[in-house]
C-alpha cells in the first residue's frame, strides 16, 4: 500500500483575508489532496513551539520577524530531517520601502529565516526577482507559485457593457492599499456622473471617510460577505496599493471580466499579462490621469483577461506548481509499497 505522507501548513493570520483564502483553496484541492494528506494548523505569531510535528512536509504560511526566528530556528533542529518550506505573503521591495527603517537589519532577519527551509516559495514573478537581487537565499531555492483562489464564481459575473462609470476599490482599508490617494485624486474629477465605491473594512475607515467627505460621488460599501457581490457593482477596479505581493483582487477583477487598472509595484506587475492595465500610480496627478483615461474609453490593456474570463489557467497553474514541488520533495521512502 502506497503512504500518503501528511503536509502540515502552520498559519498565523486567521483572518478573513487573502493568505487564508489561498491556504484554503490549496488545502481543499481534491487533486492535492489525492497526492497527499493537508492539513492546517494555527500557530500563535512568533511564538512557535519547538516540537516534532507529526507531518511528512511542513509548509510555513508564517510572517517572519525577530521576535520569531528563534521559536522558527529550535522548530527546524526539532524536525531536522523532515522538508519545509516556506510561502513568503507578506514582504516585497515596496514592503521595505515604505515601512522599513533599517533595511540591513530587516534583510538579515530574512536571509536567517529563509535559511531554515529547503524552499521559499514567491507568490509573484516579481517579488521573486526582489528575493535574489537582495540575495536572500540561493536563486535555486526560490519557487515562484502565483497565489490563486477559485475564480470560478468570477467568470460567472456577466460583463458590463458601456462606458466605466463605477470604479471599485476592494480590499482592506489600510495604508498599504492607497485608498487615501484614491479618493483625493478621485475628488479632482470634473464628471458628475461618475462614482467610486469602496468595499471593505479596516483601521483606516474614519480617516478615509473624512477624505471624501462631501464628494456624493464616493460610496463606502463595506465589507462585502459574497465577494462577487462588490465585482458585479462596478465597471472597473482600480489597485493603487503601495505595495502588494500579488494581489488577489486583481484576479478577480479580470476573471469578472472588468477593466483592471494597477499601481506599477511588486507583484502587481504580473497582471499586466493577464490583461490589467499596469501604470505608475504613486501621485494623486498619475490616479486621476489614469481614472479619466478609463472614464473616457481609453482602457488599452493586453487582452489576456479573455482567456482568464473563459478557463481556469490560473487555477490551473497553481494546483500543478503545488503539486510539482510536493513530488520533489516527498522522501523516496513516503512513496514505497
Amino acid at each position: 500500500m502506497t503512504h500518503r505522507p501528511t503536509v502540515l501548513h502552520l498559519v498565523d493570520d486567521t483572518t478573513a483575508g487573502g493568505v487564508m483564502r489561498v491556504v484554503d483553496f490549496l488545502v481543499t484541492s481534491g487533486r492535492l489532496q489525492a497526492q497527499a494528506h493537508h492539513v492546517t494548523q494555527q500557530v500563535s505569531r512568533g511564538s512557535i513551539r519547538p516540537v516534532p510535528l507529526k507531518a511528512d512536509i511542513i509548509v510555513s504560511h508564517l510572517t517572519l520577524n525577530w521576535r520569531g526566528l528563534p521559536g522558527l530556528i529550535a522548530l527546524r533542529a526539532a524536525n531536522l530531517r523532515k522538508p519545509m518550506i516556506h510561502v513568503e505573503h507578506s514582504y516585497t521591495a515596496g514592503f521595505m520601502t515604505h515601512n522599513v527603517a533599517r533595511p540591513r537589519r530587516f534583510l538579515a532577519m530574512l536571509r536567517l529565516g529563509f535559511a531554515m527551509f529547503d524552499t521559499v516559495v514567491a507568490v509573484s514573478a516579481a517579488q521573486a526577482a526582489w528575493m535574489r537581487a537582495q540575495s536572500l537565499c540561493r536563486a535555486g531555492k526560490i519557487s515562484t507559485i502565483a497565489s490563486c483562489v477559485d475564480l470560478q464564481a468570477f467568470r460567472a459575473i456577466p460583463r458590463r457593457a458601456g462606458p466605466v462609470r463605477i470604479f471599485g476599490a476592494i480590499g482592506r482599508l489600510d495604508r498599504q492599499k492607497g485608498f487615501d490617494s484614491l479618493i483625493a485624486a478621485f475628488r479632482t474629477l470634473p464628471q458628475p456622473d461618475v462614482a467610486l465605491h469602496i468595499y471593505g473594512q479596516g483601521e483606516e475607515e474614519a480617516a478615509l471617510r473624512q477624505l471624501s467627505s462631501g464628494d456624493p460621488r464616493i460610496h463606502f460599501k463595506g465589507f462585502a460577505a459574497a465577494p462577487t457581490d462588490a465585482f458585479n457593482a462596478v465597471d472597473a477596479v482600480i489597485m493603487p496599493s503601495r505595495w502588494e505581493a500579488y494581489g488577489l483582487v486583481a484576479i478577480e477583477a479580470l476573471s469578472a471580466g472588468r477593466t483592471l487598472i494597477c499601481a506599477d509595484i511588486d507583484g502587481l506587475n504580473d497582471h499586466a499579462a493577464h490583461g490589467a492595465i499596469v501604470t505608475p500610480l504613486t501621485a494623486e496627478g498619475d490616479i486621476a490621469g489614469a481614472l479619466m483615461q478609463a472614464a473616457a474609453g481609453d482602457t488599452g490593456g493586453t487582452g489576456g483577461a479573455a482567456t482568464l474570463r473563459t478557463a481556469p489557467v490560473l487555477e490551473e497553474a497553481f494546483i500543478q506548481s503545488w503539486l510539482d514541488l510536493i513530488a520533489s520533495r516527498i522522501a523516496p521512502r513516503t512513496q514505497a509499497a
